[in-house]
């Protein structure tokens, strides 16, 4: 699997793992079985170096499976994320107070079990909360040694540099997958400066297979729509790293098994030109 430096240090292979869906339904409270889970995690261990999750995934819970299951990180990067609230309705509110994201970082710390968080990303602009307080918390959090590398997610390319104009950003996790390129001149600003772009929704849920031309591919491989477009995504450049997610140890297996799925020079033109 080729590889990618976060920050310029952290080496981890292009794709991760997602550690939302280890959650309950609709992402709130406990998975119906918490040792499948840790399975999942433990096997994604043995398979990959890198697991995204943020503290909202529960909320709390994916963080705390994961620090239960995996702590102490010997070969595993840990990202995690800040800023959404949660209620029992399942609502995602953005929450950028700067008192509120350091806050958030230290209890992410204790349910991680861990000194320091790898990659702390902001989950989303705070439309109520100046941007660039927002980001001076991280760099703040940094400084202080709580986290080693700041991302920022959601972001637009304007945003993306005004953060950096206050911290070194390592990545930026926007939605991005082969239906939906819309955030196009973000990756591309990230493949010019270097940073890690995380496609989050990679897969679009699994709904990948009424989406024209990928279903011949697959076909052509032996495979399925979802590894094309895992596949499409490690070719698209060289700074992505997409983070499929799931609740279950087979369709792990499938998804690591996509970063060793060549496309032809054809087929990747025949998916760029997917609309």
């Amino acid at each position: 699997m080729d590889t990618f430096d976060i920050g310029g240090e952290l080496t981890v292979g292009r794709l991760g793992f997602g550690a939302m869906r280890i959650t309950g339904e609709d992402i709130i409270g406990d998975p119906d079985s918490p040792e499948t889970a840790r399975e999942v995690l433990r096997r994604a261990a043995e398979l990959i170096d890198l697991v995204d999750t943020a503290d909202s995934y529960g909320p709390g819970v994916s963080e705390r499976l994961i620090g239960d299951t995996l702590a102490p990180y010997d070969d595993v990067v840990v990202a995690t994320k800040g800023g959404l609230l949660r209620n029992r309705d399942g609502e995602w509110l953005p929450c950028g107070d700067p008192d509120y994201l350091k806050n958030a970082a230290l209890c992410s710390l204790d349910r991680l079990r861990t000194d320091r968080i790898d990659l702390y990303q902001l989950h989303t602009p705070d439309p109520d909360v100046d941007f660039e307080a927002s980001v001076t918390a991280l760099a703040e959090l940094k400084d202080d040694g709580v986290i080693e590398h700041v991302g920022v997610s959601n972001v637009d390319v304007d945003q993306l540099d005004l953060a950096r104009d206050h911290v070194e950003i390592a990545t930026v996790q926007n939605r991005y997958n082969v239906a939906y390129r819309e955030e196009a001149a973000v990756l591309d600003a990230c493949e010019g400066y270097g940073i890690g772009f995380i496609p989050w929704y990679p897969l679009a849920a699994g709904d990948l297979d009424s989406v024209a031309g990928l279903a011949e591919i697959a076909e052509a491989h032996d495979t399925t729509a979802q590894a094309v477009a895992l596949a499409w995504l490690l070719e698209r450049s060289p700074v992505t790293l997409p983070i499929p997610g799931t609740s279950n140890v087979e369709h792990l297996e499938a998804n690591v098994a996509a970063a060793d799925l060549s496309l032809t020079d054809e087929e990747l033109i025949l998916v760029d030109e997917i609309k």
